[in-house]
């Protein structure tokens, strides 16, 4: 029997942001930074990879680190980290792999002879005459680059980072432009700059009477081909979503399409009420086994810059429209879950106080009031041994769950701790009809509630757990029975 795949889709203690998904051969490979637990910052750790045979998805191998970052003759010491990276494969048959570092304004590539490397430094993208792209002045200030391979061998690169606020505009601005995504057309030697870079996608500050106005361009450049458009992604303004671009040539002009998705379903059917906390979200597109998914990342552990991969099922329509996603639990799955069996309370795809959520915009966010639930784990940094799970449940907060199919199932328990004494609602929505309680006790260990019956739907269904009472409640999983 294959394995059900949750969202996030790693194990619990991978912390891979920035996923860019290639299906090359009979596997999928997700190549993305790699934060840590507790970081203080984004990317701190070394690129890491993880695939799956095409056939189970639930069958993630860990590829070991692939590329480190004291390998960049310009990073020997390890000062700059490695930001959100991309992978493609040359006319020649190895893997390259596209990354900016930190501090630095040039785009880099390391080089494989397989799509699980080790890769090896190989050398930073330049002009013709040798100087590096991203060293004279007006280029682009390089970031998150993507690479992309059209059919006819030509290879294109994408970079560019366009913030609104002052503070990285002043920072930044020294070292690059700072107004919108540039695409431009490299050699074979996927080096060489054969043309000049230009605009694919405007910032924040070239935005008006283009089209893309609310959704100007951020950063997290990412490129894909579908039925012959192409189609650029990219996380926009809003920072809590990504949003997609089509065009006629890889090089555009390109026309704004909407958003694929948001962290917090923000916009998914008119709903403007985030549900879910919110930070900034990089990701691509990826057509497997006939289904095009969007891979994204949430934010967990209270900050900005401990981020985990996700992903779900897109709709590519006949006129080449894509719908807004939804966020789920289920994602790779290709369906709902069973509705029998334990799930950890980690693959909520919403979650919320009685206040509604926020955005987390430094390392660590405080909590003034101490009521906002969050997920993380036990022990340190990539320890397998460690479980995650939501921490500090308050007084109406909520924890919701898409979709299971429930096959019957009329029972229910679920595992917590914490000085919460009260109630933990059942309902098959945000809101709606209760369908069952489960009462709560202080407990300074995980413990296991009574089994109580449930009026669970026969239909496919979500399922929302909401506490209600005194103190806080630490939330590890859930049996459906």
């Amino acid at each position: 029997m294959k394995k059900q795949v949750f969202n996030p889709y790693l194990p619990s203690y991978e912390y891979v942001p920035d996923g860019e998904p290639y299906v090359f051969g009979d596997r999928l490979y997700v190549y993305g930074s790699h934060d840590k637990f507790n970081g203080k910052n984004f990317c701190l750790g070394d690129y890491v990879c993880w695939s799956a045979p095409v056939s189970d998805l639930g069958e993630w191998k860990y590829e070991g680190v692939i590329y480190r970052k004291t390998q960049d003759p310009k990073n020997k010491k390890g000062l700059s980290v490695l930001n959100a990276p991309d992978v493609q494969k040359g006319p020649d048959g190895r893997y390259y792999l596209y990354y900016v570092a930190s501090m630095l304004t040039v785009v880099s590539v390391a080089v494989s002879v397989r799509p699980e490397g080790p890769f090896t430094f190989y050398g930073y993208v330049r002009h013709k005459d040798g100087t590096l792209y991203g060293k004279k002045h007006g280029e682009a200030y390089n970031f998150d680059p993507a690479v992309f391979m059209d059919e006819d061998g030509r290879i294109y690169l994408y970079s560019g980072f366009a913030p609104d606020r002052g503070f990285l505009r002043t920072v930044m601005g020294m070292r690059g432009n700072l107004d919108g995504a540039y695409g431009m057309e490299l050699e074979q030697d996927m080096l060489t700059l054969k043309g000049e870079a230009v605009m694919v996608a405007p910032g924040p500050l070239l935005v008006s009477g283009t089209g893309f106005e609310g959704h100007a361009f951020y950063e997290a450049s990412s490129m894909r081909k579908v039925r012959g458009k192409y189609y650029f992604v990219y996380s926009s303004e809003l920072s809590h979503e990504l949003c997609y671009a089509t065009g006629d040539a890889p090089l555009g002009p390109f026309r704004y399409g909407g958003t694929l998705i948001s962290i917090g379903d923000i916009g998914l059917d008119g709903n403007q009420k985030a549900m879910n906390y919110l930070g900034n979200t990089h990701g691509g597109m990826a057509e497997i086994n006939g289904q095009w998914y969007i891979f994204y990342h949430r934010q967990t552990n209270r900050q900005k810059c401990c981020r985990q991969g996700c992903a779900e099922k897109i709709t590519i329509l006949p006129d080449g429209s894509i719908p807004q996603a939804e966020l789920t639990s289920c994602g790779l799955n290709n369906g709902p879950l069973p509705g029998r069996g334990a799930y950890e309370a980690r693959i909520a795809c919403h979650l919320m106080s009685r206040e509604g959520t926020f955005k987390y915009e430094k390392s660590f966010e405080k909590d003034k009031d101490g009521m906002h639930p969050y997920f993380t784990q036990s022990g340190g940094d990539r320890d397998e041994n460690g479980d995650q799970y939501i921490a500090n449940m308050t007084d109406g907060s909520v924890a919701g769950f898409k979709y299971f199919r429930f096959e019957g199932a009329s029972r229910i328990q679920i595992m917590t701790r914490g000085n919460g004494k009260g109630k933990v609602e059942l309902r098959t929505g945000p809101e709606g009809s209760v369908i069952g309680r489960i009462e709560v006790e202080p407990s300074a260990e995980w413990r296991l509630s009574p089994v109580i019956g449930v009026a669970l739907p026969e239909e496919v269904s979500p399922l929302y757990f909401t506490y209600v009472g005194e103190g806080y409640m630490d939330f590890n999983q859930f049996e459906l029975l």
